[in-house]
């Protein structure tokens, strides 16, 4: 074989081999990888949690709309050697802001809310004139922003006042915008919270309530609640950080639709079927929830404010609707929101198509190190952003701070 032809075979095995490892990334295809279930699904488990210290883990499935299996693992308090069980309490964190994204569009499809609509038109008085929003006095681009930017995290808001980009903690921080609103993606705990201030101060429209008449009661939620109740303390799981340390649970008193829930893997399995169902949603309302609004070019979805743009995930369209987070997997559309805090790690994925879904929620620091391979367990090859979300698997730690090599995207890695 000459020269020539020796280049040309290598130039072609190399292109076949780029074509090959960026499938993912590039073209959705029929997934290979074998979902796991039963004994083999139980044992995969309890491999990955003794080898990343997860204390407990509730696993819920979903196929075809239909919560068809929910068990939990391990213990929801060490030292006592209580168990992790499927009615036990969880703090569900920011799978709070799913929620009432839902239960937002509900208002929509009632004609009470326009989500493109500014907020200045719903308020009685400018947004400034309220103490907790008067940092915005001297920046009239309050009144560019609608529900649909506040849902979608484009409000230009740091996720909290009190932790501004590239700084320390600041119990004093000010608020405000480090880009114009709609302009771009930021997650922003922040702009969900002033919906919720919107809802209830310029609609008199009571979250807790919403949130239990239009979630809780129709999806049988019956141990969920936007704060704590006192008949919880039986059995809850108390939280665990990296090193296995006993955090507690927060009895949290004020109702935050950025994350103040707690709730069961039961009850909310019960509601993230309801969700890829579509139930309580007209076919209007629903799409509208799940259609992107924003392309997400960020790194990491933590920080995102002030870090150059990544083509990263361009292959899987990674984007942000009215509450949930969304891309194209190999399988097709797929939504998906996580829940996050010291000692709380959740998070749901859904395929819109098939309308499978799961859900992981872990009363430990350590449950996101093994999400990305209990995803794909259950779902299938789904090339979900996991360096996106930080889910650096317990194996690999070596990616908290060395991107890892791919020819495509980190999330069609494993």
């Amino acid at each position: 074989m000459s020269r020539e032809e020796i280049d040309m075979l290598r130039r072609t095995l190399t292109v076949l081999f780029g074509i090959l490892v960026a499938g993912c990334a590039t073209h959705p295809v029929a997934t290979s990888h074998t979902r796991l279930r039963g004994a083999d699904l139980d044992r995969r488990i309890a491999r990955l949690m003794e080898a990343a210290n997860v204390p407990g883990l509730g696993v819920a499935i979903i196929e075809n709309g239909r919560v068809t299996s929910v068990k939990a693992y391990g213990k929801r308090d060490v030292e006592k050697g209580l168990p992790l069980q499927t009615d036990t309490i969880m703090y569900a964190a920011s799978l709070t802001k799913a929620a009432f994204g839902y239960a937002t569009m509900t208002l929509v499809d009632e004609g009470r809310l326009d989500p493109d609509g500014t907020i200045d038109k719903d308020l009685p008085k400018p947004l400034p004139s309220y103490e907790k929003y008067a940092d915005l006095s001297n920046d009239p681009r309050w009144k560019s922003l609608t529900p649909a930017i506040l849902l979608s995290h484009r409000s230009g808001f740091a996720n909290f006042r009190f932790w501004q980009p590239g700084k320390d903690y600041d119990p004093n921080g000010k608020l405000q915008f480090y880009f114009d609103p709609g302009t771009r993606f930021a997650y922003s705990g922040e702009g969900i919270n002033l919906l919720q201030f919107v809802l209830e101060n310029g609609k008199h429209i009571d979250v807790d309530t919403l949130m239990r008449e239009r979630l809780f009661v129709r999806f049988d939620m019956r141990r969920t609640s936007m704060t704590w109740r006192d008949a919880f303390a039986a059995n809850v799981a108390i939280g665990y950080d990296e090193n296995g340390k006993a955090l507690g649970h927060k009895q949290r008193g004020s109702v935050r639709a950025a994350g103040s829930m707690d709730t069961t893997v039961a009850d909310y399995a019960n509601l993230l079927a309801g969700m890829v169902r579509g139930e309580g949603l007209s076919d209007a309302a629903h799409k509208r929830w799940l259609t992107p609004a924003v392309r997400i070019r960020s790194v990491r979805q933590f920080p995102t404010i002030g870090l150059p743009d990544s083509s990263d995930n361009d292959g899987i369209s990674l984007g942000y609707a009215l509450g949930v987070g969304t891309f194209t997997s190999p399988q097709g559309k797929a939504f998906f929101k996580e829940g996050h805090d010291d000692g709380t790690n959740n998070v749901a994925v859904c395929i819109e198509g098939s309308k499978n879904c799961v859900l992981l929620m872990s009363n430990s620091s350590n449950g996101e190190k093994i999400f990305a391979y209990l995803i794909d367990d259950v779902l299938g090859k789904t090339c979900f952003p996991w360096y996106w979300d930080s889910y650096i698997p317990y194996d690999h730690p070596e990616w908290r701070t060395a991107k890892p090599v791919v020819n495509a995207h980190p999330a069609c890695t494993l």
